[in-house]
C-alpha cells in the first residue's frame, strides 16, 4: 500500500523560506514522476513542480520558477520542495503525489499547510 507523508509546512514571513518533505513508502518508485501541488482557500488545486524519480528531470509552474526547487533522495524514498522568496500568494495546502505509468497522479499525501504573512 502506497503512503505519502508530507511535512515541513508552517508560518513564515514574506521573503522567507521553507523546505517541504514527502516520504514515500509501500512500493518502489523507479521511473515514477513525483509531483507537488497546492490548493489555496477557494481555489482549484494547482500544479507546482515535478521530478522523475530515477533522473534529475524537473519541471515547474511559471509562478514558482526560480524560487522553488524540487529534489529527491532515492535512498530515503523522499522528495523535497525547497521554497525561497515566499510570497503571501504561496499560502496553500501543499500536497505531494505519485504519477503512475498511465499518466494519472494516483497517490496523494494528506497535505501540509504553508502560510506566508505579509
Amino acid at each position: 500500500q502506497v503512503q505519502l507523508v508530507e511535512s515541513g509546512g508552517g508560518l513564515v514571513q514574506a521573503g522567507g523560506s521553507l523546505r517541504l518533505s514527502c516520504a514515500a513508502s509501500g512500493r518502489t518508485f523507479s521511473n515514477y514522476v513525483m509531483g507537488w501541488f497546492r490548493q489555496a482557500p477557494g481555489k482549484e488545486r494547482e500544479f507546482v513542480a515535478r521530478i522523475r524519480w530515477s533522473a534529475t528531470s524537473t519541471y515547474y509552474a511559471n509562478s514558482v520558477e526560480g524560487r522553488f526547487t524540487i529534489s529527491r533522495d532515492n535512498a530515503k524514498n523522499t522528495v523535497y520542495l525547497q521554497m525561497n522568496s515566499l510570497k503571501p500568494e504561496d499560502t496553500a495546502v501543499y500536497y505531494c503525489a505519485v504519477q503512475t505509468p498511465g499518466g494519472e497522479y494516483e497517490y496523494w499525501g494528506q497535505g501540509t499547510q504553508v502560510t506566508v504573512s505579509s
